[in-house]
């Protein structure tokens, strides 16, 4: 009898299929229940998605260039320079390359095709730590997360997570110079790149510690920052300050103040005329605290759990607009591989069961969100 040829490597599509396709099932639902409820109040989903937020400030940036600024009733001032310039850059690029696609629609375009990718990653990463039905259940998971909307949105999660994901599986495998390009991407999307970065240099300096740093690693280390310093250093050329990315942010509101902002959100609930949703916001750090926590007892290799806590601590630590902190903790994903693990050891049919209700009720919430006021 022939051997058994061994398993296809998690980066190949035809062993990641059952990922993506279950990826795909999740986040159509959703999709379908926002286009139900949409249509029900009369709304217009696609605009929802494209046309709003976040999404017009790239639209206007890949059309224009930067230099737009708002000045809002209190006087403050926001620049379109607090957004990194790769989506931007693909939404422009697109839109020249495909007669009659608008910038707002190539962002669409951009950001769900990121989003397979980022899901491929996610599985990638997933099976290589804890088995290939954990690593399908993993992608499948994080198309569920609670602001999963977003990844159906002309915004930059998707694409962030697609370079962050790639660059830890890059680092299991021991690809570092592949890790570190796909990090400065990251770092041209996103400011929470700062968590790749330290995912990299703190691996590489254990890696040091006993002896086993190699120039590949080292290249690869130098270059994972590029991204995130190269645009920094725009802004401030560009403003004629060193500080002017800072200061970009913090006229945004997005300064950084150690959590300052946060426990005082958490305690103006607490003592408001609604008590019990000051209740279900410490009840939510709790479980953000116990994922975390599972992480470290899942004994997940070094540069995946640096990554996820980084994201963690990036997202809390900044004065930012409460509503938008789950939406920035979402490409987290290595929270979920504990959750995934467990799932992976139940039965298929109970696992599908769960899965189903989680998509039916991220769907829900996703409807909810994006067909009210308030920002993701």
């Amino acid at each position: 009898m022939p051997p058994k040829p061994p398993p296809a490597p998690p980066r190949a599509l035809p062993a990641a299929a059952p990922a993506l396709l279950g990826y795909a099932a999740v986040r159509l639902t959703g999709m379908a229940i926002l286009w139900a409820v949409a249509a029900a109040q009369g709304k217009d989903a696609p605009h929802r998605l494209k046309g709003r937020w976040d999404a017009v400030w790239y639209a206007r940036i890949a059309e224009h260039g930067y230099g737009h600024e708002a000045t809002l009733p209190d006087g403050s001032v926001h620049s379109d320079l607090a957004f990194f310039p790769l989506l931007p850059a693909l939404e422009r690029g697109a839109s020249e390359l495909v007669p009659g696609l608008d910038a707002a629609t190539a962002g669409l375009v951009v950001a769900w095709l990121a989003a397979f990718a980022a899901a491929w990653g996610i599985y990638a990463v997933g099976t290589h730590v804890a088995g290939r039905r954990a690593g399908i259940l993993l992608a499948v998971l994080w198309g569920v997360y609670p602001t999963a909307f977003v990844q159906s949105m002309a915004y930059t999660e998707t694409l962030f997570t697609a370079f962050a994901a790639w660059s830890l599986y890059a680092v299991l495998t021991g690809r570092w110079i592949v890790a570190g390009a796909l990090c400065v991407l990251a770092g041209l999307t996103r400011p929470s790149a700062a968590a790749l970065v330290a995912a990299l240099g703190i691996t590489a300096i254990v890696n040091a510690v006993r002896g086993g740093l190699t120039w590949r690693m080292a290249v690869g280390v130098l270059l994972a920052p590029l991204g995130w310093l190269g645009y920094v250093v725009f802004v401030a050329v560009r403003e004629g300050s060193p500080t002017a990315y800072f200061e970009v942010q913090a006229a945004w509101g997005n300064n950084i103040d150690g959590g300052v902002a946060l426990a005082r959100f958490v305690g103006a609930q607490l003592t408001g005329p609604h008590p019990l949703a000051g209740v279900g916001l410490i009840a939510a750090l709790g479980l953000l605290a116990w994922l975390v926590w599972l992480c470290v007892k899942q004994r997940q290799p070094l540069p995946v759990l640096v990554y996820g806590i980084g994201i963690v601590v990036i997202s809390l630590i900044g004065a930012a607009y409460f509503g938008s902190r789950p939406r920035l903790i979402m490409p987290a994903f290595p929270l979920l591989l504990p959750p995934a693990a467990a799932l992976a050891r139940i039965r298929p049919r109970w696992a599908v069961s769960i899965v189903a209700l989680l998509a039916v009720a991220s769907g829900a919430y996703g409807a909810f969100t994006l067909l009210g006021s308030g920002p993701p």
